[in-house]
């Protein structure tokens, strides 16, 4: 549907005529091919103009019904641009929470690495502390 149509029907077209007795013209210009214009004796242009109404005032009356129509369109429209909004916000926080939660396992898991290493590193010297005082039966 295209958007400025015009709905009243188009005036006959205009018929100029116009006549000239010329002789052959020559082009003086500095890309012009070296050939002679002639000018015809009766020239016609033919011309529509069709009648043109401004977007803001509606001379024109609309059915209610139609108005009502366009109206509903119109908020369906508005509703639909809306609930894509809101499904990309929900989109972006799914993606969001799924970063965070990937984040929370990588840290998780290198926190228990940094443990297990805390608690060979303590066994270790626990097994030295085992050795001390050997000689305390003197």
């Amino acid at each position: 549907m295209p958007f400025f149509s015009s709905r009243s029907t188009s005036p006959p077209p205009t018929t100029t005529t116009t006549s000239t007795t010329a002789t052959p013209t020559r082009s003086r210009t500095l890309f012009s091919r070296r050939r002679s214009t002639s000018t015809s004796p009766s020239h016609t242009t033919t011309t529509t103009s069709p009648k043109r109404h401004s977007l803001l005032s509606k001379t024109h009356t609309e059915d209610a019904s139609i108005v009502h129509a366009r109206e509903r369109v119109m908020s369906a429209e508005a509703a639909e641009r809306e609930a894509d909004r809101a499904l990309f916000a929900a989109r972006a926080a799914v993606r969001e929470a799924r970063e965070h939660v990937k984040r929370l396992e990588r840290e998780a898991a290198e926190e228990a690495r940094l443990a297990k290493i805390k608690q060979s590193q303590a066994k270790a010297i626990g097994r030295r502390g085992k050795a001390l005082g050997r000689h305390d039966h003197i």
